[in-house]
């Protein structure tokens, strides 16, 4: 009985702190930019690794108003840190498609690849919703690592 209630309160502490995050202030698309800038600079300065641990951390300056920074490898897909859905990471979402038949995960990586950063447009549900909105993920590729980052809006 313990241990159903521990996993109760873990899965409401999430779906409060999920409704929090979603509910607040809407994040721009300068501040997208900024902080997928700002993502790629601590990548560049600490390493792959500790950028995640930092970006994942609890308050970290990549999580703000109803958005977040993701990072990705740019040659598997493969998501390297996900603070909103942690379950996430270590999965890639190649050929992922949208509600149109769009695989706009490759188009992350493409966008990564070549120009090195951009916006991608496609369809989303947003969280706790089940019909897909328009959303545009901004992505940027930290300079000399096959790492970028990603925040994205729903418009």
């Amino acid at each position: 009985m313990k241990k159903s209630f521990k996993i109760a309160l873990i899965l409401l502490s999430m779906i409060f702190a999920l409704s929090y995050l979603y509910a607040a202030e809407k994040a721009t698309k300068e501040e997208c930019v900024a902080k997928c800038k700002e993502a790629a600079e601590l990548v560049k300065k600490v390493g792959v690794d500790a950028a995640i641990k930092k970006i994942m951390e609890k308050n970290s300056p990549f999580v703000w108003k109803d958005t977040y920074v993701v990072l990705f490898n740019i040659d598997t897909g493969v998501t390297l840190a996900h603070p909103a859905n942690p379950v996430m990471i270590g999965k890639s979402n190649v050929g992922l498609k949208d509600i149109n038949g769009k695989m706009f995960y490759n188009e992350f990586l493409i966008v990564a690849k070549n120009p090195g950063e951009g916006w991608v447009n496609y369809m989303w549900p947003k969280p706790g919703e089940t019909t897909p909105s328009p959303k545009a993920s901004y992505i940027y590729r930290v300079p000399g690592e096959n790492v970028a980052a990603m925040a994205g809006i729903y418009e």
